[in-house]
Order: C-alpha cells, then sequence, then structure tokens
C-alpha cells in the first residue's frame, strides 16, 4: 500500500487513526465509471480488515457491471459536520472478486473472518446472513490519502 499524500501531512491520520476510524466507520461511497465514462458514486457498507477495505455489493447493480467491466475503484469514507471536525479516508485501487456470486454461503476459508466482522458490525450476528443477491469485492488500496481537521485545532 502507497501513502501518496503530499499535501495536508500535518492533518493526515496515523496508521492506528486510519484502522479506529475505518473500524468505527459503517458507510462508505464507491465510484466507479461506465465503459462511456460516466461516472456513478454509491454509498455501501464495509469492513476494513487493517489492509483491504471488503464492499458487499448487490450483484445486479449498476456498480457491479461497472467493476466487471473496469475493476478501477475510488472508496470515500468519511465523518463530520463542522468544518473543524471533518475527517476521512479516501482509498484507491483495483478491487478483486471474492467468493460465488452471488453469494450463497458455500464454504470459502477467504471470507470465513470477513463474514463474521461483517455480520457483527452491521447486523449484530454472529454469522453472515446470505440472500443470494450479494457478492464480495475486496480493494486491497494503491493508494489512501486521509484527513482528519480536527487536528487544526480550530474553535
Amino acid at each position: 500500500m502507497t501513502v501518496a499524500q503530499r499535501r495536508g501531512r500535518r492533518i493526515m491520520m496515523s496508521p492506528a487513526e486510519l484502522d479506529t476510524f475505518l473500524a468505527e466507520q459503517r458507510t462508505c461511497r464507491v465510484a466507479t465509471v461506465s465503459g462511456g465514462g460516466h461516472p456513478h458514486v454509491s454509498p455501501l457498507w464495509f469492513l476494513w480488515d487493517g489492509t483491504s477495505l471488503w464492499l458487499y455489493s448487490l450483484t445486479r447493480s449498476r456498480r457491479w457491471a461497472e467493476l466487471r467491466e473496469r475493476p478501477r475503484v475510488a472508496v470515500v469514507v468519511d465523518d463530520g459536520e463542522d468544518y473543524g471536525e471533518l475527517r476521512g479516508v479516501e482509498l484507491s485501487g483495483t478491487v478483486e472478486f471474492v467468493g460465488e456470486a452471488p453469494r450463497t454461503g458455500e464454504p470459502c476459508d477467504e471470507l470465513d473472518a470477513v463474514e463474521r466482522l461483517f455480520a457483527a458490525k452491521n447486523f449484530g450476528l454472529d454469522a453472515m446472513p446470505h440472500d443470494g443477491r450479494h457478492a464480495w469485492l475486496r480493494l486491497t488500496p494503491d493508494a489512501i490519502a486521509s484527513w482528519d481537521f480536527r487536528k487544526l485545532g480550530l474553535p
């Protein structure tokens, strides 16, 4: 993972701050581009495992179709209302499709921990409910940029 952030080092999150922030947040915004060059942004729940961002996407969605054609993606997770409390992370790279699509719960060692953690975080459950409509995407980012305006000490 390359942290290609030159400007704003003063407000950049440390690796520990970034991990904590991504563990606390639930919703990200996923940006894709169609074959015709049209951008598309959509919200998704996610799980950060310290290395990769895991996205559980509908397989019959515009996002899924665009990522099948062009797997490059940018994802933003942000928080805050007032200027001095804004913070967030932008991750970009190429997604990988993991497990069967759509996911029906077939054994997949790579997804065991991910699904257990995702189910606890987002559904308050011990096991992942599979609906046969979603599947997994893994983004191991090429670049990460972060900001935490609280570090500016504004009133």
